[in-house]
């Protein structure tokens, strides 16, 4: 596939590096030289100097030819311009990043598909979904949901006190004789695998669970999870993280949300009518001990400064904050916040990548998940009449040893996939999948 990405900010690096495999011919646009000289220097892409808004820059890259085009620059109205011009000069597919929830409204929609923008992405307001997605399920470090709940993946985090400790998979498989859920990987010391019959779960083990409702509390009673009320949560930072959050989860939650800047304060404070916007410095840990940060529920970090994001959450976790929630943008940093206990981390990066690299797929995908902690993804992909995964139970298929199938939703039900399972078309198949495996296992659904 052909892929332009015009805009090498920290999404559009990110995308390239998750790209540059070999397997895709990736062209990338800048203004700047030493972006251009960093994305050269680490991957193997073709890059123009020049504006995404420019004829002749974007004929140089070939944009006639383009199976994808993805504007992400910190401009909107750059974004969407490119956009209108990649379709006009022969681009199949475009996407443009944008800051503005108006934009994302079914109505406004359409006006942008009109205009030659198959897609919008808005990764703030994507990073909010999760956050709040968390706090539906909070007993786990994440959760996941496919076709409106009907399969679920939830990542748990093994501590102390976990039954599972000491079993090994296949244990786990007899004791739960009815397969209402499966364990598809399991991340460890920074490396995740596909876990075999033998494999021994050990404490903080951080394991990825396909399951569908009728599985959850029998899966969080094996991982010794509990769900926890979210009825107080404060909220440091007002970016717009924090305000998409706050106004979420204020119709059935009390938040307090804390920012420094006191003009943004005021204005939050009127845009959020069903939150306490307190104008304080979220780095003295004194003032959120002030405002009630030991009686809280839920913490999250949502600053622009991950540093400060990481270190409030561990302040609170040992204030007694029974889940925190940390925005960790910096990819180096993304291990070492998972070991020093905070519960969640949410990054724009892996979410927005998430998001757009379904459209690179030849497969009919609508879900594409890439793990914050696992260099893994997750996919949901709609099966295809006469597609390879058709032909016969799945221990018969040569399935890639480096991916599993964790669940398939058929109609109005949902079930764990087993060797004896035979995918018909229609049905929508959740596959976890290692970066090895992701070609392999698109060709068994194409």
């Amino acid at each position: 596939m052909r892929i332009i990405i015009a805009g090498m900010g920290a999404i559009g690096m990110h995308m390239t590096k998750m790209l540059s495999d070999g397997s895709h011919e990736i062209i990338v646009i800048d203004k700047k030289d030493d972006m251009l000289q960093e994305v050269s220097t680490h991957y193997d892409v073709m890059t123009v100097h020049g504006s995404a808004t420019s004829f002749a820059d974007l004929k140089e890259a070939g944009i006639k030819r383009a199976d994808l085009f993805v504007a992400l620059t910190h401009t909107v109205e750059i974004n969407i311009t490119a956009c209108m011009l990649a379709k006009q000069l022969g681009a199949k597919k475009t996407i443009a990043r944008v800051d503005n929830q108006e934009y994302l409204l079914p109505l406004n929609k359409s006006h942008f598909y009109n205009m030659g923008i198959d897609s919008l992405i808005y990764p703030q307001k994507l990073a909010a979904r999760e956050i709040v997605n968390l706090l539906n399920e909070t007993g786990t470090t994440e959760v996941f949901n496919f076709y409106g709940g009907k399969l679920s993946l939830f990542v748990i985090k093994l501590e102390t006190d976990a039954p599972i400790i000491g079993q090994r998979l296949r244990d786990v498989a007899v004791n739960s004789q009815d397969m209402v859920f499966r364990a598809v990987a399991v991340a460890r010391n920074g490396k995740t695998t596909i876990p075999h019959p033998d494999e021994v779960f050990v404490e903080g083990d951080l394991v990825y669970v396909i399951t569908n409702q009728h599985g959850i509390s029998q899966m969080m009673d094996f991982a010794g999870t509990k769900r926890l009320a979210c009825n107080n949560i404060m909220i440091l930072g007002g970016s717009q993280i924090g305000v998409r959050t706050a106004h979420i989860l204020e119709k059935n939650s009390n938040i307090k949300l804390i920012e420094i800047d006191k003009e943004r304060s005021e204005y939050l404070a009127d845009y959020l009518t069903g939150s306490l916007v307190i104008n304080a410095d979220g780095r003295e840990i004194e003032t959120l001990k002030e405002e009630g940060l030991g009686m809280m529920d839920v913490f999250i970090g949502v600053t622009g400064n991950d540093e400060l994001n990481i270190l409030s959450c561990i302040q609170a976790k040992k204030l007694g904050v029974k889940k925190t929630i940390a925005s960790v943008e910096n990819m180096e940093y993304l291990h070492l916040a998972e070991t020093m206990g905070i519960d969640a981390i949410i990054n724009k990066k892996l979410i927005a990548a998430s998001y757009i690299l379904r459209f690179t797929m030849t497969a009919e995908v609508p879900s594409f998940l890439c793990l914050t902690g696992s260099d893994a993804e997750v996919l949901e992909f709609l099966v295809k009449a006469d597609s390879k995964i058709t032909k016969g139970p799945l221990r018969d298929l040569g399935f890639p040893k480096d991916a599993v199938i964790g669940g398939v939703i058929r109609e109005r039900t949902s079930f764990i996939a087993t060797g004896d399972t035979e995918i018909h078309p229609q049905d929508r198949v959740v596959v976890f999948a290692l970066p090895t495996a992701l070609q392999k296992v698109d060709k068994f659904f194409n």
